[in-house]
């Protein structure tokens, strides 16, 4: 067993003892590919996205100097594969080359990463097979071991983006690295039976076409059929929540909001893991380095992300065209280049169908309302103080100051006139944008007889009212006012325990000239 050849299956046997989720299923994609043109499979996805456990999973089930029967025998793989007889047929069959690029740029410290990888690697081979006389170059070596030993290597990279994120100096010498080993040659194909690589980013593009052109990619903008092993299903969550005796309706809550076509809602695994082993709901991402870049990328000067941003932390969804990105951390041309990198970072949930991104759920929402009230931007810091002081007017019961600032943010974020109750939604989710660090923002919400057009509950520890918001379209704001009372609305939130404020706002489409279009009316629920 070696560090970088053959590590064996101590770390998936680790997670195996865990909590587990069945993501065998992969290895059966895997192998499909084995042998084929297709053997090389590139799949990113974020940080807390189980990157490791595949791939430590993968290695367990290929590498030839362990038996790994026992933690594949009751897992899906076992039983999907029996079919065709791929999984005994290639389980523990194979020399696996295990690159941790993280790991390795540690240990290398000043080093070049590219020799100090083919030196260890090179010394494990010659170790296992002494026979091996090492080629002049690394890929020739990896030649004469496949000739020796009769079998290609299955080869497993880790955050393979890890110097592109890291040491964006030596990109190009490591790509001439990778080109050398996938270059899609004959040789290429005669080394490796498969390759899994899996990162943050996808592969870099060269012009407008990926370096590594061989791969096939699978990325959070287009996951295709890797899309249920990015993260958790639905169902899985279902039942984890059973065994558990977890809240469902939270989990959904705070974690949801990822969505793959064919495989339909998809939790932030990670997260998932934290709250189930902590018998606590909390914002666990933004404790990780992967929410130390959300401000620089938000702060950047393109016109229209600021009021993107308050779009989004508002509960909006937004259009981006993602194929115009470079795929890496600097290459930036305008706003849908630096939405789609929060996309493949996480933070944003793209819904290939409809080509529209959004905050996923309640843990990243957080941590944009924190962040955007640290960016430096005259804009941006504009928008954070109206929303502040819109809360405030709000809480203090003056209507007409309330009713002024919708009509403003109607005027600058949607100067097109609305044309339904959704769309004054919307705006009054813009309007209140920056009090996520309060408050947890429900639409349409079932309440006494009916739905709550808005809801906006209190944090545990907060000081604030619930707010009850109900919008009517050419009618009155007392109108709203009297429906929230008449269905009894405030009923269905009554148990969290705090006081519940009444907001009735309407929008009057033909008003007389000089008017303002908007009104409202703001009371205090007595019940």
């Amino acid at each position: 067993m070696g560090m970088y050849l053959n590590p064996g299956n101590s770390g998936f046997t680790g997670i195996r003892k865990d909590i587990y989720v069945d993501k065998s299923g992969l290895i059966g994609l895997i192998n499909e590919t084995i042998g084929t043109p297709r053997r090389l499979t590139c799949v990113s996805r974020p940080r807390r996205f189980g990157k490791s456990f595949a791939a430590k999973m993968l290695c367990a089930y290929y590498d030839k100097t362990c038996d790994s029967s026992a933690l594949f025998d009751d897992l899906a793989i076992a039983a999907d594969s029996r079919i065709n007889g791929t999984y005994e047929q290639y389980r523990n069959r194979y020399d696996v080359i295990y690159l941790d690029m993280t790991n390795i740029i540690g240990k290398a410290g000043h080093r070049d990463i590219v020799a100090f990888v083919e030196d260890r690697v090179t010394e494990e081979l010659l170790e296992a097979y002494p026979g091996i006389r090492r080629g002049n170059a690394f890929d020739e070596t990896l030649m004469r071991a496949v000739e020796l030993t009769g079998n290609p290597f299955v080869m497993i990279v880790d955050e393979w983006d890890a110097p592109i994120r890291e040491m964006p100096k030596i990109q190009n010498q490591y790509f001439r690295f990778l080109r050398t080993l996938y270059k899609g040659s004959g040789t290429t194909d005669r080394i490796f039976a498969a390759v899994y690589m899996t990162g943050i980013l996808p592969i870099k593009k060269d012009g407008s076409q990926s370096a590594i052109s061989d791969f096939k990619e699978f990325t959070m903008v287009k996951p295709r059929k890797f899309g249920r092993y990015v993260g958790f299903t639905q169902m899985e969550i279902q039942k984890l929540c059973q065994e558990h005796g977890c809240d469902f309706g939270k989990m959904k809550q705070w974690y949801d909001g990822y969505i793959f076509r064919d495989v339909g809602p998809v939790y932030n695994p990670g997260s998932v893991m934290e709250a189930l082993h902590n018998q606590d709901f909390d914002s666990y991402w933004t404790q990780t380095s992967a929410a130390e870049s959300l401000m620089g990328y938000i702060s950047l000067d393109f016109d229209g992300l600021s009021k993107t941003v308050a779009e989004l932390i508002g509960g909006g969804q937004i259009t981006v065209n993602p194929k115009g990105f470079a795929n890496d951390l600097v290459t930036f041309k305008n706003r849908d280049d630096v939405l789609t990198l929060l996309i493949h970072l996480g933070y944003l949930a793209y819904e290939e169908t409809t080509g529209k991104a959004c905050i996923p759920n309640e843990e990243i929402r957080i941590e944009f309302a924190r962040i955007v009230r640290e960016v430096k931007r005259d804009d941006t810091i504009r928008r954070v103080r109206e929303s502040d002081q819109l809360m405030e007017d709000t809480v203090c019961g003056n209507a007409d100051a309330v009713a002024l600032q919708i009509e403003k943010i109607h005027a600058e974020e949607a100067p097109l006139h609305y044309n339904s109750e959704q769309a004054l939604r919307s705006v009054i989710k813009r309007a209140y944008f920056s009090c996520g660090d309060e408050y947890i923002l429900f639409e349409e919400m079932p309440a006494g007889v009916g739905y709550a057009d808005i809801v906006y509950l209190p944090k545990k520890d907060s000081l604030l009212p619930a707010l009850v918001i109900e919008l009517k379209w050419n009618r009155t704001a007392y109108g709203a006012i009297r429906q929230i009372k008449d269905r009894n609305y405030p009923e269905a939130i009554r148990g969290y325990g705090g006081d519940i404020l009444l907001v009735g706002i309407n929008y009057s489409k033909d008003a007389p000239p000089g008017k303002r279009k908007h009104s409202c009316v703001i009371e205090r629920w007595r019940g």
